[in-house]
């Protein structure tokens, strides 16, 4: 335990260099809490304006009554492997609330960071502005799932209490955390509806970004799905799944039981190859698959394009209660279409077999559009300390939210499904 210091009403607010300083049932109560209602249905139809997207993406994303990435399990497996901390830039401040019982009422996945990498909502442009101008931007606090670009909450609220009157105290104590340090800003990334707008009422600027999910509308088979998109459509992905296996590779999937970790040393071999492609160094080590495929078995689903019984291209799915998570994906042979079999038919397939709402398939790409998925709204929210830099991080975010609303009207046109 690294601070303390008080809060709202006799509450005490610390903050946790490590994660197992809070006990495990404790975190995911506040994390995952059982569900007390029957969750929202995701919407039937996104055929609306794209000015409901911020709308269809609060109602898909608050549906969710458990999200593997803000377990206790998963958070921990990025720190025991070695993935956060040390010398990674990611050192861990986890926030954490209490009464004057010391009893738990809330928590948030808190980091320090000195640099901008891994977090998917990108700040670079204003860290190199503010710096150029005699500033220091670094450190900054990330509130955040690292390496994560998916949506969930962040103040992780015991369901019991009062989220108003939490938020208002959790607020505060990442500003009083952000002076103590002397760090520049505070950034909330991939938030609900319900804690963008929280964080907002306490002086955060609001940003928005886009990704592209799959939304299921009670289908009972990938076929039932490909009969809502134009001909043209259906005929080009059953074009590309036919040419993504036509040199004779295979699928295996494998959940659960079924992972070994000969799966886990071939899928990394693939993260490893495509991350030094992508972007030099992956973030992630193979003592973290291990750890998570330990922890969270029940919860992973491993899509594999093998060659004789041989993996030569994966993916990496975690299972929530309503979603499926598309995560990581690597390849050591070059296969025309492999990359979208692999990663979202073989996703759509799986969400339609067990019944789950939509597929995430990670940041980015356009090119989803033409496969089913459709853009959603993400959120964030941004603290800055320093007003000139507030005021500046302000106007670009207002032009930002201008430019994105024109995109998603011009995407909402591309659309693949039939016109009715």
């Amino acid at each position: 335990m690294s601070a303390r210091g008080e809060a709202t009403g006799g509450w005490t607010l610390t903050t946790h260099a490590r994660i197992d300083e809070i006990a495990p049932a404790d975190w995911d109560l506040c994390a995952n809490p059982p569900a007390r209602d029957a969750p929202a249905q995701a919407p039937d139809s996104v055929s609306e304006r794209p000015d409901s997207t911020s709308q269809i993406a609060d109602s898909i994303s608050q549906e969710e009554t458990y999200n593997p990435f803000i377990s206790f399990d998963f958070l921990n497996a990025l720190e025991t492997s070695g993935c956060i901390g040390g010398p990674t830039g990611w050192q861990s401040a986890h926030q954490a609330l209490r009464d004057a019982e010391g009893r738990l009422l809330a928590v948030i996945p808190t980091y320090v960071k000195s640099h901008s990498l891994g977090e998917y909502v990108f700040d670079h442009g204003w860290a190199q502005a503010y710096e150029n101008a005699g500033g220091r931007y670094y450190p900054k606090l990330q509130v955040a799932v690292p390496f994560t670009p998916v949506t969930g909450r962040r103040l992780l609220i015991h369901p019991e209490v009062d989220r108003t009157t939490a938020t208002a105290a959790l607020a505060a104590g990442l500003e009083h955390l952000a002076a103590r340090l002397d760090a520049s800003s505070v950034h909330a990334t991939f938030l609900t509806g319900e804690d963008a707008a929280g964080l907002h009422a306490h002086g955060y600027l609001e940003r928005i970004d886009r990704q592209f999910h799959w939304l299921n509308q009670g289908f009972a088979s990938f076929e039932d799905f490909l009969a809502t998109l134009a001909s043209r459509k259906r005929k080009m992905i059953r074009r590309e799944r036919a040419d993504a296996l036509a040199t004779g590779l295979t699928i295996r999937r494998a959940s659960g039981r079924d992972i070994r970790e000969r799966d886990w040393d071939a899928f990394f071999a693939f993260y490893q190859h495509t991350g030094a492609r992508k972007w030099g160094r992956p973030y992630l080590n193979r003592r973290f698959f291990s750890e998570l495929g330990a922890r969270l078995a029940d919860r992973i689903l491993l899509v594999f394009a093998e060659r004789a019984g041989q993996p030569i291209a994966g993916a990496l799915n975690l299972i929530g209660d309503k979603a499926l998570y598309g995560r990581n994906w690597g390849a050591i042979e070059e296969h025309p279409f492999l990359h979208f079999e692999v990663c979202y038919y073989q996703a759509i397939d799986f969400a339609i077999q067990r019944g789950l709402s939509r597929v995430e398939a990670g940041a980015q790409g356009e090119h989803k559009l033409l496969r089913g998925y459709q853009p959603v709204t993400m959120r964030s929210a941004h603290l800055i300390r320093d007003p000139g830099l507030a005021r500046a991080v302000a106007r670009y975010l207002a032009a930002e939210r201008d430019h994105l609303r024109i995109e998603n009207e011009a995407l909402y046109a591309l659309a693949p499904f039939r016109k009715t």
